[in-house]
């Protein structure tokens, strides 16, 4: 047996998440009926980052383990042909230990979230900013992130069927930056709650509009509350990024 790590990017416009479901095609099952089209093996693909409906990537991990002898390249080759014409695709593949796991081996995850404001509707980026025609104030809004860094109980920012055992988590980045009409926000943690980047973004318009201050964005994390933190920003402007692992 082999284990392969890939490298994927995908549209998550047309799935219900990164896990399979009931309800719809998911990018796990797609994948994993890829898999069994290459190789005739049926196997479980295990992915860093369980990305909801609607959330992309640009580099989601997942592994997989193959009985057949395969080259790392012709596999790639073969996933991308067998999940057209669905948006993913493989960026690279390689061979791991059988002890490495995209999930649990993760010692750090980043995503990037980003807000088109400006009044012409989206276009090009439809289905993949958020789009708003409010102006926003930058360095309020990364000025407030500033109080979310670090070693919190983030109850006020996730969602209020989070399956995470404990609330508190440690956040080690929270910028915002802008370039012409785009703002990016980047964050970076070795884990995150269910919709919790999505919380803290649409915390965050509230600072860029004028209607909280920073201080509010601290009673809001104190209150260990959801309903004392902000909207929940939609999922089309969601990316995960990239994931670290150890030595």
């Amino acid at each position: 047996m082999t284990r392969f790590k890939l490298t994927l990017e995908y549209d998550g416009g047309p799935f219900v998440g990164w896990q399979r479901q009931h309800n719809g095609l998911s990018i796990q099952q797609v994948l994993e009926e890829a898999v069994l089209a290459t190789v005739q093996e049926t196997t479980t693909a295990y992915g860093a980052g369980r990305t909801d409906a609607g959330v992309h990537a640009l580099g989601q991990i997942a592994h997989i383990d193959i009985e057949k002898a395969i080259e790392p390249h012709r596999l790639m080759a073969a996933l991308n042909f067998h999940m057209k014409p669905h948006p993913i695709a493989v960026k690279a593949c390689d061979v791991v230990t059988t002890d490495f796991h995209a999930r649990f081996s993760a010692t750090s995850r980043a995503y990037l979230y980003r807000i088109v404001s400006r009044r012409a509707p989206l276009v090009i980026d439809r289905g993949h900013a958020w789009h708003l025609v409010s102006e926003l104030d930058v360095a309020a809004m990364h000025a407030a992130a500033q109080r979310l860094v670090g070693h919190h109980d983030f109850t006020s920012f996730r969602a209020t069927i989070c399956q995470a055992p404990s609330p508190v988590k440690t956040l080690d980045r929270l910028d915002v930056t802008r370039l012409n009409d785009e703002i990016r926000v980047i964050t970076e943690a070795r884990s995150f709650l269910h919709h919790q980047v999505r919380n803290m973004v649409g915390t965050l318009r509230l600072v860029g509009e004028g209607r909280w201050s920073a201080d509010d964005v601290t009673r809001a994390l104190e209150a260990r509350d959801r309903a004392a933190g902000g909207p929940t920003a939609p999922p089309d402007g969601l990316y995960l990024t990239h994931v670290i692992y150890g030595p």
